[in-house]
Formats: structure tokens, sequence, C-alpha cells
């Protein structure tokens, strides 16, 4: 069986994520959104670097909407509802990095979309979406008694090669207040949420758990040279972002962010520790467990600009769960729905080749 796919968007996750589409033997590229003029009409695989796929990106919504394809992967910048919408009514399966990790009532009419079409919509990706969720899940059933869970993100911004969202939507350059009363917290914490209470849900935590938001932010205290220009004394260089589930008095799963800037001259003197840019993951039960994993983030910030490891596996875990979401039964499908999933063989160890 292969699967027609369509690339929505072309940014680091699209371009990835096409990469990732070509490399997988049950996976054909049949179409591709951009939204630029300088895009539109231009072979795919040209616009992401790896030479002539034979598909032509397009502007046009509608004629991607009536092309004959069993998902898309949907990744711009922000998700448009009603778009998502519209691409479940056509009969397109969905997977996203940009929510529907864990479906609630609010979702209901979305749901109710997808079911109609007999299609399926699922949320994953890296942060949140797979280190928040499915690893601790994973790494749970190893242990008994759980009191608490925790996933973490300590990573250097400098490699986000996306420069006007770290300065005009993540507020880096910004007042501590401006950065404090920004979007981010409200952007990421949907995303967030949804995992934390994925947790909450599979392991078997009270169900009215409170979800408390907390974000901290560090300062310059001398020019720091940086991907997006000048930052100067007194501005954001560092943000934690975290979000805990609360039952009574105790904290039973928390996820974090940590973002920094570099780290010289920064107020508090935050640092991503001896281990440097990792997640952790960390459970307490019989036996507690404690996880460290490398490999998701570039050797150097400069290394990151040219190509990302962590923007990679967000694309490839998208793509890797294309097949199993489009032989899913028709709905919004999290973690908890789908079996275990994997990514494919290099096709030319597959011994198809």
């Amino acid at each position: 069986m292969v699967y027609r796919v369509i690339q929505w968007a072309t940014g680091g996750v699209g371009q990835a994520a096409v990469r990732a589409i070509v490399a997988h033997p049950e996976l054909e590229l049949v179409g591709c959104k951009v939204y630029s003029d300088d895009k539109a009409g231009r072979d795919v695989g040209e616009i992401v670097g790896i030479g002539p796929l034979g598909v032509a990106a397009t502007k046009d919504t509608d004629e991607l909407l009536s092309l004959d394809a069993d998902c898309v992967v949907y990744s711009p910048l922000v998700a448009d509802k009603k778009e998502v919408a519209a691409l479940l009514a056509s009969g397109k399966n969905v997977v996203t990095p940009l929510g529907w990790f864990l479906p609630s009532e609010r979702d209901a009419r979305i749901e109710a979309t997808a079911v109609e079409a007999g299609v399926s919509l699922h949320g994953t990706g890296l942060d949140p979406g797979g280190i928040t969720d499915l690893i601790p899940m994973v790494f749970s059933s190893l242990s008994s008694s759980v009191t608490f869970v925790r996933a973490e993100e300590f990573s250097d911004i400098r490699s986000y090669n996306a420069p006007d969202v770290v300065r005009s939507i993540m507020q880096f350059g910004a007042t501590p207040d401006e950065a404090m009363s920004g979007p981010m917290l409200g952007l990421l914490g949907a995303g967030f949420a949804q995992s934390l209470r994925m947790i909450v849900e599979a392991l078997g935590f009270d169900p009215n758990a409170e979800i408390r938001p907390n974000l901290q932010v560090a300062v310059a205290t001398a020019d720091i040279d940086s991907p997006i220009g000048p930052i100067k004394p007194g501005q954001v260089a560092a943000q934690r972002f975290q979000w805990d589930a609360v039952v009574g008095d105790d904290i039973v799963a928390s996820v974090a962010v940590n973002w920094l800037m570099g780290e010289e001259h920064l107020d508090p003197p935050w640092e991503l520790g001896a281990e440097g840019e990792r997640f952790e993951v960390e459970l307490h039960g019989d036996p507690s467990i404690s996880v460290r994993i490398k490999g998701l983030q570039p050797e150097t910030p400069e290394e990151g600009l040219i190509r990302n490891p962590g923007i990679v596996a967000t694309a490839n875990h998208l793509v890797n769960s294309v097949p199993y979401v489009c032989e899913a039964e028709p709905g919004i499908k999290s973690y908890l729905d789908l079996p275990v999933m994997s990514g494919r063989a290099d096709k030319k160890l597959s011994g198809k080749a």
C-alpha cells in the first residue's frame, strides 16, 4: 500500500517532512502547499534542495482540496481550524504538530467532520507531542505506584532558524513585561496542556488535576550578539515555560522548556548544565526512572541554522505516523488510540531496493 501525501507549508518542518516522505517506502508526495509567490509553481524537490521530484508547489488551496490524496502533513506556522476542517471534509486524513494531541469537548465539531468524511486527525511532533507524553508513558510501563512525571527540554535558541518568530512571537529581545504579557504562553499552552492531560489520563491520576502555567525570563546583563540581532542589557535573553498538573497539594506531572540565547551575560545566571542541550524524562515510582535524551539538538548553534535535528525529528514523527493514521478509525486519534508506531529502514537496507 502506498499512501498519497500532500505537504502543507515548506518552512523548517515542512522541508524536512518532504525529505522524509520521499525516503518513506510507503508514501508518495503528490502535492505541496506554499504561501509565497517565489515558491509557487516550482518543483518541490528544488525548494527543499534535493533535486526535482516532478511535483509542483501551489498557493491554490482549492486545487489541493480537490487532489486525490490520502493524507496531509499540515505544518504551517499557526493552525487554521477552518482549513483543517476543509481538508478533513475533502476526505483527507491530517497529521499536524499544531495541536489535537488529545481531543476535548471543544473539538467536537471538527471531530464530527472527520467522522462524517471517514478520515482521522492526529496531533504529534516532538515537544509537545512525543517527549512530553508518548515517551513518559512508554517508560511508565517499567514502574508502578507512580507519583510524579517530568519531561523537560534544555535548548540553545540560537540554533532555531526562524528569526522573525524568535523576536516577534517568542519575544526574545523584548522587555520582561512584553514577554510576560506576550502570546507564547497561550500559544504553547494548548499543546503542552494536552500532553499533561494525556499523561494524567493514561497513568490514572485524578482527572480533575489542575493545569498551572508559569513563565520565567532572564535578561541580558551585557550586549549579546545573536541571530536575531543584538540583545541589549535588560532585554529578554532566556525563557522558561512550565506547565504543572496538580492534584491537591501535589504536582503529579510537569512539562517545561528552557530556551537560552547562549549561557553568557544572563540574569538570573541560567545555564544548560554540564550535560548541555538535551531532553529529560523523569518518573518517581517503584522503581524511579531518569532518562536523558541526546542527539535531537545540533552540536553548535551554527550547525542548527543549517540543519536542526529537533526540527527533523518533529517532521519524521509526523511522516512516520501517516500509514497508521490512514488505517485508523475515523475521528481525532491520539497516541492512546493508535498502535505503536515506528520509522522505516533505509530503502537500501529494506531488501526491496
